[in-house]
């Protein structure tokens, strides 16, 4: 005989619906959030990269124009940033063509390898014939050319939107924490306030982190490269140190290409094994090992959404998306552990061992 409602059960019943109805609205705003993330990417990719690089230039630029004039600090600062940023493509450039050239110097080598594979899948009942000459030739060299320098176009277009941002960006930093600062709802204003501050001050470190983390690798490398008898050993120190900006995919691609000039330089499978192992063991040994001792609490994130959140922002950007995502996922959870109403969000989130993150200033009881 079934038990009578009693209004207690209606009332557990009607919180389960409603909480059940609450997160379905939460996770459908989330996703309507990242749809239109990725329709607009054109807009809002190039405001979130200039808002990363103003949190990285405005501690020069602040101190600059405490001395200075700030259209003075300004240029000075632009003029760092575009230097930088100038020769770490240059540094792309040069690494990547001087494989480029060695490539077709040696596209002979790399047919005769391509046969022999051929050859021996065909031993196996793989049949492979005449892939190579279908779809490796002059003309798909041509439009190969011709989408890189698409691709270089579209890139460049990007970087100038982005640099007018981080301009008018840099001007506006001190009056929009002013502004911030008026508003009625002072709770807001200093989860705003803290949350940038915070984030800024983890993205500094972030990329500090990164970038020694990345001549370590690039040096690493490169030794190795040299000690083995690889060719182009300097190119690939260098395409290791730039692509380790890039998570995950960068250190994967920067193996990749040593080990396919390994197949063709060494004439047995055991070297190139070697050199594939060699490489991956010091990605491993940098990225899993020593870079995480480094970064301490910067990257206060479960590994598991340090990976889906580059997937995620790979999904949505692309390549852009996969060396902004880590930054996009530290802002969030610094917003995140602003406020007591957010803050289990950044615990739940953070890495597994951790169980009551510092309350930020902002946020702590008055005594």
């Amino acid at each position: 005989m079934d038990r009578p409602q009693t209004p207690l059960d209606e009332t557990y019943r009607a919180s389960s619906d409603f909480g059940v109805t609450h997160w379905a609205l939460i996770v459908l705003v989330i996703l309507m959030l990242l749809g239109a993330v990725y329709i607009a990417e054109a807009v809002i990719a190039p405001v979130a990269f200039s808002l990363f690089l103003i949190a990285i230039l405005w501690p020069l630029q602040s101190r600059l124009q405490a001395h200075i004039p700030r259209l003075v600090a300004l240029a000075i600062s632009i003029f760092l940033l575009v230097v930088t940023f100038s020769g770490f493509a240059s540094l792309i450039v040069w690494a990547f063509s001087r494989v480029g050239r060695w490539i077709l110097i040696n596209l002979s080598r790399f047919q005769a390898l391509y046969n022999q594979m051929i050859l021996w899948l065909e031993e196996q009942g793989i049949a492979v014939a005449g892939l190579w000459a279908e779809h490796f030739n002059i003309g798909w060299i041509v439009s190969l050319m011709q989408k890189l320098t698409g691709q270089v176009n579209t890139t460049l277009s990007f970087w100038l939107v982005v640099l007018v941002y981080v301009i008018i960006g840099l001007l506006e930093v001190e009056g929009t924490s002013r502004k911030i600062n008026m508003l009625p709802n002072h709770r807001i204003a200093r989860v705003i306030l803290g949350g940038s501050e915070e984030t800024a001050v983890k993205i500094r470190r972030y990329m500090i982190v990164r970038t020694l983390m990345s001549v370590l690798t690039g040096i690493l490398v490169w030794a190795f490269a040299l000690l083995f008898g690889l060719p182009l050993a300097q190119e690939w120190g260098v395409i290791a140190f730039t692509l380790n900006y890039i998570p995950f995919i960068g250190p994967f691609i920067a193996t990749l290409f040593p080990t396919l000039l390994a197949m063709v330089q060494f004439d047995t499978w055991q070297a190139v094994i070697v050199v594939f192992a060699c490489l991956n063991l010091i990605q491993f040994v940098v990225g899993s090992y020593i870079e995480p001792r480094l970064s301490g609490t910067v990257l206060a994130m479960s590994p598991f959404v340090v990976l889906f959140a580059i997937f995620l922002w790979t999904f949505l950007w692309g390549l852009p998306g996969t060396f902004i995502g880590i930054p996009i996922t530290i802002a969030v959870l610094s917003f995140c552990a602003q406020d007591p109403s957010t803050r289990w969000l950044a615990i739940q989130l953070g890495p597994p061992d951790e169980t009551d993150p510092p309350i930020p200033e902002q946020t702590r009881p008055e005594a």
